[in-house]
């Protein structure tokens, strides 16, 4: 398994002066939210974006002040996206902290997310960063249309794949496709930004796919419970596999575990049998490893660096990672 601190290599010290970039972006008057943002901060996770952000930036040119606001912007993002998602989701841990909402309820996290939301608007107004607040603006679209789409969805339980992967591509991946274009951006080079978003959008759906996966296997060794995807009634790449292949009888037995007994432990773990049993699970790796090579075929042309092997690398993390 590759390390994570193997991939930052070549942009360690970038990696640390963005830290204090970050912190001043979410600097508050207010007390309250000073102590939150502090919060917020202080329980970040890998580092995953702004890797994304750096590594696409250095392969191209060299990083500046434009890298620096680009990567707080998609992080600003990406935070106040977390803080939302805790709230309709009901969620009161994340990464093994208490949530936002968890700890000050709903309504200061929803306040907190907007607040989030406003400086990513205020960060790229204030440094005329038109083009960069295009990207991620952008992407707040498209992951509000694919919550929406996946709700809708998952109320009649009649996702196929591709309306799956229209889901995902908007409420995963377009979070990352806007990393690795607003990167590429950054250091001028818009002739390379189109290549780097389908990148950037592969790679997020590779990444969403591994998450269907974790749901399935591994307790103990994964970022949430066995099942839990099946409890919310949400369709995944495994179930929608299962569902649209085999016989009737499991079919129907599937559909009434998820919409009538996803509370139920047992019959959970009867649905994630059948899932793994048919073929789910396989299919799903499948599908994750052809688009993450279709996402390195497109690195191909470029010039080989340091930079260019860690993004590879980094790709090779985001599918075999364990949680």
């Amino acid at each position: 398994m590759i390390k994570v601190n193997v991939i930052k290599a070549p942009i360690t010290e970038e990696l640390i002066k963005f830290e204090e970039h970050f912190k001043q972006s979410m600097k508050a008057n207010n007390a309250l939210l000073d102590k939150l943002t502090h919060y917020i901060v202080k329980r970040k996770g890998k580092q995953i974006r702004p890797m994304f952000v750096f590594l696409s930036a250095k392969m191209f040119g060299e990083v500046n002040e434009d890298t620096y606001t680009a990567a707080s912007l998609i992080e600003l993002l990406h935070t106040a996206t977390l803080v939302h998602d805790d709230v309709v989701d009901d969620a009161n841990e994340r990464r093994g902290f208490f949530s936002v909402n968890a700890l000050w309820k709903n309504k200061i996290a929803v306040l907190v997310g907007d607040f989030l939301l406003s400086k990513v608007l205020l960060l790229s107004m204030e440094r005329k960063k038109y083009r960069s607040l295009e990207i991620v603006a952008r992407a707040v679209q498209e992951m509000s249309e694919g919550e929406l789409l996946q709700i809708e969805k998952a109320r009649r339980l009649d996702i196929d794949e591709e309306t799956y992967f229209d889901v995902i591509r908007q409420k995963t991946a377009s979070l990352i496709a806007s990393c690795c274009e607003v990167g590429t951006v950054s250091v001028g080079r818009e002739d390379e930004a189109e290549r780097m978003r389908i990148f950037g959008e592969k790679i997020g759906m590779a990444f969403q796919i591994k998450d269907d996966i974790f749901d399935y296997g591994l307790p103990g060794k994964i970022g949430k419970p066995t099942g839990n995807d099946i409890r919310e009634q949400k369709m995944t790449l495994p179930l929608i596999y299962t569902l649209n292949t085999v016989d009737k009888k499991t079919r129907n037995e599937l559909i009434n575990i998820v919409k009538r007994h996803n509370e139920n432990p047992k019959k959970v773990r009867r649905a994630i049998k059948l899932v793994i049993e048919n073929g789910g699970i396989d299919h799903a790796y499948e599908v994750m490893t052809k688009i993450k090579n279709e996402a390195l075929e497109l690195l191909e042309p470029i010039p080989n660096s340091e930079s260019k092997e860690a993004l590879i690398k980094l790709v090779e993390y985001t599918v075999n990672r364990e949680k």
